[in-house]
């Protein structure tokens, strides 16, 4: 959603009207039904932590670990050295928070798309298994080198593409949402989106690539990223062309229109220069973040959004795309028209 803000209105100069009377009170003893919504909502929200926890723990998860670690190493520097001044129980902090502890799940769920989006996209993977040989030949180092651009480049086109064109907008959205930059906000990411990513992996690993060497290049990009939302105020200039910085990914969540469709790169800022989609203005900095779409607020209706009817009005699937879905899902045809 948009995160335009307008002044208040001026004072005027006639004396403001007769106060309306008050609204009536709500008798004593009971609770006026859209507070009481509220209320069943936030206790649904906190049992369904409450339950999601220790399933994360008994399959051998540690997530809530790793949120909590995640905040005593980065809320501190976010105190020092903030870049906006927002309180660290912002609007949104749940809903990321809520991401952060159903990981799990969601990569799970995620697993599941990859294997789907991988049998629909066998094709793609021919050119993997011809370039097989001529990848085990080459020396360890020259493999490991290439893994880590090959990458890299796989990455920065599946995310460009994943803003340009509007069915896998539907997903990428989510993950530009959050209208709040900082330490969590990173983790809002709708599964099928993750599933998207995760496909140039694939594509490396089918071509014979290092499995350890691809691994290790996908948890650096990750753990980069972690810092690259934070709501920090480093420029970090010298980097500014040799890596991805906070300042390079915040103007990539900005919501300006001269932001839009910039800063693609998610590790070497290289790829954005090569293709023209490079920016980072020396006299301002990104201040406003978000997308301009009606994103809900809870996680549930997240993962849903993609499919309402809004959505699909506005991004529909390519016809051909759409009729072998339906021949294969036909009791969803609802939601993949």
């Amino acid at each position: 959603m948009s995160s335009t803000t307008f002044p208040p209105p001026r004072p005027s100069a006639i004396s403001p009207p007769a106060a309306s009377p008050p609204p009536p009170r709500t008798p004593a003893g009971s609770v006026g039904k859209p507070r009481l919504f509220r209320r069943v909502i936030r206790w649904v929200h906190i049992l369904a932590i409450i339950v999601i926890i220790p399933v994360s723990v008994v399959l051998g998860f540690g997530e809530a670990g790793g949120i909590l670690a995640l905040f005593i190493i980065l809320v501190p520097f976010e105190k020092m050295f903030r870049r906006h001044k927002q309180p660290i129980r912002r609007p949104g902090l749940r809903t990321d928070l809520t991401y952060a502890i159903i990981a799990p799940l969601m990569n799970i769920v995620g697993l599941v798309a990859v294997f789907g989006l991988a049998l629909m996209a066998l094709p793609l993977f021919l050119p993997a298994i011809l370039l097989r040989p001529l990848v085990l030949n080459q020396p360890g180092w020259v493999m490991a080198l290439e893994a880590i651009l090959l990458l890299d480049i796989l990455i920065y086109w599946t995310h460009r593409l994943s803003h340009e064109i509007g069915l896998l907008w539907r997903f990428h959205s989510i993950h530009h949402s959050s209208e709040k930059m900082d330490w969590i906000s990173g983790v809002r990411e709708h599964p099928f989106d993750g599933a998207i990513i995760a496909v140039p992996v694939f594509f490396l690993i089918i071509a014979g690539f290092q499995l350890e060497v691809v691994g290790i290049a996908a948890v650096v990009q990750a753990l980069l990223g972690l810092l690259a939302h934070a709501n920090i105020r480093w420029r970090l200039r010298p980097l500014h062309r040799v890596l991805m910085t906070p300042e390079f990914h915040h103007w990539h969540h900005s919501s300006h229109p001269d932001a839009i469709h910039t800063n693609y790169s998610v590790f070497l800022p290289l790829w954005d220069m090569l293709w023209g989609t490079y920016r980072m203005p020396a006299n301002s900095r990104p201040e406003v973040y978000g997308n301009s779409e009606d994103t809900p607020p809870s996680v549930t209706a997240q993962m849903l959004a993609p499919f309402s009817k809004q959505m699909r009005d506005r991004y529909p699937f390519p016809p051909r795309v759409r009729s072998r879905l339906q021949r294969l899902i036909p009791f969803r045809r609802r939601f993949i028209a």
